[in-house]
């Protein structure tokens, strides 16, 4: 046994923070039980497992690498690999971790502690490690900072890497206030704020509660304190000037961070360049948690949007706040233009914004509420809403498409349908859901839903493409929709609804009861809560365009069109009971149905009539729970009527059996041929019972097996039946139902028929296996279970069954044997999936022969494997990436070009490979937009990244603070030349005199007095030194124009390479 996922849709309902890489277009959403859903496009989830069951209190991608870095509630840092979906390194962190921050487009990250300290660390993708570097700042920066005589520790509540800074500056916020710009080159604060009582500009926003105006309105507060706690903090403008800082007292302050040279540093203490938002005037008023800003691009930097949650007075409505902010007078001058409460779908939990442009489309907002819910608000939405001046506005937004369905509609069961390679049908239903899948790749898309992130599996080709599974999903609504299974990525092929075209049927849009499948003629049947049952074949057959309608006694006939898709060829409307289980049998020639009220009925499928509906089968008209259909060949009835062979076909000489059992466990053998009764009888049990179910299992080894072990076996049995105070479980011949005389008759020979079958019956407390021509004997094999057991589901191995999977009320996970029913493996939904089992989540299990799974919980849906020889998913091929490689290529080749100077020629013709007719027509136009919309949703400059690349980092983090090696020079520092001219020398060594001139007379005391200030030797090592710099210079300047010249001729031969690869590359991967 090796239980795994191998597939999972949906948003944990324990979803609590959410993290975004602008340049893969994916999200990442950390759980309260240490799990992390990545999602993209095209279908593409992934579900990552932390080896503990801890929340994550921080989530940032290493944008555009293929890494995600999560920080949980321990302190244990973990870098995960898109790619292989694993942890690739984790470091445990001793002190407590009160911050974190990733250096946008580097692997390096900041981590502030409980203690005042920040330290830095690197992700080495070659040695696949955590890194910790030398530098750090210190705790006593924050004291010095603060003025204040004895050190403080403050914990570090907030570190951001101010924009437009070329990552050489840092902002530390602290938990009392104080907020300090740390200069990592040069070791020093070069701004301090909150640290001192400031004369405010106060300005209320409008109070939710009392007035809908979005003016603001001004109130001068002299000198307030600011050592109170931060709670949030966001850079509100896009070159770092400006500073937004939530507290835990509900304010808001606007920090002007325009001056930060040192000299103005004291400055800064004492003025009142900050302003106050209150978002109502209340005494108590909720924490800021979350604050983010994004600026409006179209106008200038100081115009934008403030997120706000928090903030508002206790007690209030839960929103998100939507400020509209404009200072282009000066931060002094600041008004709010608008303001939108975002009445939110559950519990808030976090948000991000997405850029606008590029491959995603326009910008949004994305808001994770609770439970499990992902909203998309997109910009326009939003001005439209704010423009109105109504703060309580209802704003559309766009809910997360979950690629299985499970609340809206509400989903009553499934099935998964096993289609054969060899099949007759088999191919003509592949082309038809590739040629399906090919329109859908050519279509616009149905949403605007804007992730695309991921590449899909590259391992089936469309020509050779093959059907192998169909997940069947059936609707409180009466929709039944089909999906196509074979690989992890499931794709929505048809969506049956309750009508049928062109015909009024009445009853139709009850909700979904029972789901039957066929493999052998791909025949699904649809049984609803009213007594209908629809049968439709997924391949089409064009002589066969009628829909025949069953009502009673009636039959009414239907030409109907030739359409694309399922054709519905039969309609069933004859008792009004609930349809609790459906059974094709005789190559789906006939089909079993059974129904709430007791009876089963049985179908002829080619002709769309009613061959028998037997009476209720039991006396308390218990519903039926399960059927079970077996096709026989009538041997003595061949023997006794030789000469009558040849007038018959070979199916008058077969014989459905139909086994039957009710929900009070009372089993009944039906002819399938007659409808008369063969044989009854009831299992009983001191107490009720309860998730029965049956099983025929076939097979002489598990005959041979039972019958070497039969004796040991009821000797054992009854032994601890003796032990007990009376058997749980027995048998009754007794049968409240009449049995025909004539079927009585022919059950000696059905006896002989079955002598190969055992049958086991499953309930919640025991499990019993008979022999099938002994079933009103004492069960062969009998064992009581510990713990209720809620389902059950064979499964098979060499086409053999060999095993049982019991799946009980507590979420674990058995699996046992067969004949012996002993216990062979053992786990749990929550140790595989993070799940609690819940009240009639059996109901939407399903399973196929090989024990994979398919289960339903709330918003997820997931499909794990149990036996570690399964792997029909053909995973690791199979799954799609991540990651996408590729993407990542055209970011670095975007960024090289962009710093690289080429010649005309090559630029045209790398021009015509990325962008033939319009840049945002071409086949990396798109990506290439979308990189550079996620730079500036950043605040990075494009070119500071392709120029720098923040390769500097390298050596100032190698070093520990103070302690920069002497030798390290800044690009633009100015370089002392030594000027060797000797025409230049001669006039300072003569200074100034004529060369023609008699030479003057010195004595020797001048001559000391002029000189001697150094010797030859120093002056003569001097003159070295500098040569040799100047030769450094001279080598480093030649190593970067070989460096350019080289990135030139890589991009050029890059593109080549791209150009090539997307012209390889099938209509399903562009």
């Amino acid at each position: 046994m090796n239980p795994r996922i191998a597939l999972h849709y949906g948003i944990p309902s324990t979803a609590s923070i959410l993290a975004f890489d602008h340049i893969q277009s994916l999200i990442a959403i950390g759980t309260l039980d240490g799990r992390i859903k990545v999602i993209g496009g095209n279908n593409i989830e992934g579900l990552l497992v932390s080896p503990k069951q801890l929340p994550f209190r921080y989530l940032e991608f290493l944008q555009n690498q293929g890494f995600l870095v999560s920080v949980s509630n321990e302190n244990e840092i973990q870098v995960w690999d898109l790619e292989q979906r694993r942890i690739a390194s984790s470091l445990q962190w001793e002190s407590n971790i009160t911050a974190f921050s990733v250096i946008y487009c580097s692997s390096y990250m900041y981590i502030g502690d409980e203690y005042g300290m920040v330290y830095v660390l690197k992700y080495d993708a070659e040695e696949v490690k955590l890194v910790p570097m030398p530098y750090h700042v210190p705790a006593d920066v924050a004291a010095d900072a603060s003025g204040l005589s004895s050190p403080k520790n403050r914990s570090v509540v907030g570190v951001l890497p101010q924009p437009s800074s070329q990552g050489n500056k840092v902002l530390l916020a602290y938990e009392d206030g104080l907020i300090i710009l740390w200069d990592i080159s040069e070791d020093k604060v070069v701004l301090v704020k909150g640290n001192k009582d400031l004369e405010l500009k106060c300005k209320i926003a409008a109070d939710s509660h009392k007035d809908i105006r979005p003016d603001l309105s001004d109130d001068i507060s002299d000198y307030e304190p600011l050592e109170k706690e931060i709670a949030s903090l966001c850079w509100a403008s896009t070159d770092g000037s400006v500073l937004a800082v939530g507290y835990v007292d509900g304010d808001i302050l606007l920090w002007n961070l325009s001056r930060t040279t040192s000299k103005d540093m004291q400055a800064a203490k004492s003025s009142n360049d900050v302003v106050k938002l209150l978002l109502s005037t209340g005494e108590r008023r909720l924490p800021v948690i979350i604050l983010h800003w994004s600026a409006h691009r179209s106008h200038n930097e100081c115009c934008g949007r403030l997120f706000v949650y928090g903030g508002d007075a206790i007690g209030s409505e839960e929103v998100l706040t939507i400020l509209s902010l404009d200072w282009s007078s000066g931060i002094e001058s600041l008004k709010c233009t608008g303001r939108v409460d975002l009445t939110l779908n559950g519990s808030f939990a976090d948000m991000a914004l997405l850029p606008c442009g590029g491959v995603m489309g326009a910008s949004g907002t994305l808001v994770l509420t609770n439970p499990g819910q992902l909203n998309l608000y997109d910009d326009a939405g939003l001005s439209s809403s704010i423009s109105l001046q109504e703060k309580r506005n209802y704003v559309s937004s766009i809910q997360y498409p979950m690629v299985v369905p499970t609340i809206e509609p509400q989903l009553t069961l499934a099935k998964l349908g096993l289609v054969f390679r060899d099949g007759k049908f088999s191919k003509a239903l592949s082309e038809a859901i590739s040629s399906r899948k090919l329109k859908a790749t050519h279509c616009p898309r149905s949403t605007n839903w804007p992730l695309t992130g991921g590449v899909p599996s590259q391992l089936h080709d469309a020509e050779k493409y093959q059907v192998e599974r169909l997940y069947i999903a059936g609707y409180q609504d009466g929709t039944v929709k089909i999906w196509d299974a074979t690989y992890p990525t499931f794709a929505l092929i048809y969506v049956l609804g309750p009508e049928v075209k062109g015909i009024n049927v009445a009853d139709a849009d009850a909700s979904v009861s029972a789901l039957g499948f066929c493999s052998d003629t791909l025949s699904l049947a649809i049984g609803n809560e009213r007594g209908m049952v629809r049968l439709y074949k997924l391949v089409q057959n064009a002589d066969e365009m009628t829909l025949k309608f069953v009502k009673g006694t009636e039959k009414e006939v239907y030409t109907l069109d030739q359409g694309d898709g399922p054709q519905c060829t039969a309609v069933f409307s004859f008792l009004s009971s609930p349809v609790h289980a459906l059974q094709f049998a005789n190559f789906g020639a006939r089909l079993a149905v059974g129904f709430q009220c007791a009876q089963v009925a049985l179908l002829d499928t080619s002709t769309s009539s009613v061959l028998f509906v037997t009476d209720s089968l039991s006396g308390s008209s218990s519903p039926v729970n399960s059927l079970a259909v077996k096709l026989f060949s009538d041997s003595s009835e061949l023997i006794n009527n030789q000469e009558d062979t040849e007038s018959k076909t070979m199916e008058d000489h077969l014989r459905l059996e139909i086994f039957a059992m009710t929900k009070d466990a009372h089993i009944v053998l039906i002819d399938g041929n007659t409808g008369g009764i063969i044989s009854s009888q009831s299992i009983k049990s001191e107490k009720e019972v309860i998730s029965p179910s049956m099983y025929i299992l076939e097979g002489d080894d598990l005959i041979s097996e039972v019958s070497s072990g039969k004796h040991v076996s009821n000797s054992s049995q009854q032994n601890e039946a003796k032990s007990e105070t009376g058997p749980d479980v027995a048998c009754s011949e007794s049968t409240p139902l009449k049995v025909d005389h004539e079927t009585s008759a022919k059950a000696a020979h059905f006896k002989q028929r079955v002598e190969n079958f055992l049958l086991l019956f499953c309930c919640e407390d025991a499990l019993n296996l008979y022999s099938l021509n002994e079933v009103d004997s004492n069960p062969i094999r009998k064992v009581n279970l510990t713990k209720p057991c809620c389902w059950s589901t064979m499964f098979k191995k060499d086409d053999k069954e060999c095993g049982v999977i019991l799946l009980y009320q507590t979420g674990e996970i058995e699996i046992r044997s067969l004949p012996d029913l002993e216990v062979v493996g053992e786990s749990s939904l929550m140790s595989i999936l993070r799940w609690n089992m819940k009240t009639n989540m059996e109901k939407t299990i399903c399973s196929s022969e090989n024990a994979q799974i398919i289960l339903v919980n709330g918003c997820e849906f997931a499909a794990i494997s149990l036996l570690a020889c399964e792997n029909d998913f053909r995973i690791p091929e199979s799954l799609p990436c991540l990651h996408d490689g590729l993407l990542t290529s055209v970011a670095a080749a975007a960024t090289a070009s962009a710093a690289t100077t080429i010649s005309s020629s090559s630029n045209q013709k790398i021009e015509q490979l990325l962008w033939p007719q319009d840049a945002s027509s071409g086949i990396l136009g798109g990506l290439i937009k979308g990189f550079q919309g996620s730079m500036a949703e950043h605040d990075v400059d494009l070119f500071e990244v392709c120029e720098n690349n923040f390769a500097h980092l390298e050596s100032i983090f190698s070093s520990p603070p103070f302690l920069k090696p002497s030798f390290d020079l800044v690009d633009d520092q100015k370089v002392v030349e030594l000027c060797i001219d000797r025409g230049t020398e001669r006039e300072r060594l003569f200074e100034g005199a004529r060369t023609d001139s008699p030479p003057e007379l010195r004595t020797a005391d001048e001559i000391k007095a002029k000189y001697r200030k150094e010797d030859v030797s120093a002056v003569a090592a001097r003159a070295k030194d500098k040569l040799i710099q100047r030769q450094e210079k001279l080598e480093r300047l030649d190593e970067r124009t070989a460096e350019l010249q080289s990135g030139a001729e890589n991009f050029a031969s890059m593109a080549n390479e791209l150009a090539k690869q997307m012209e390889k590359r099938k209509w399903w991967n562009v």
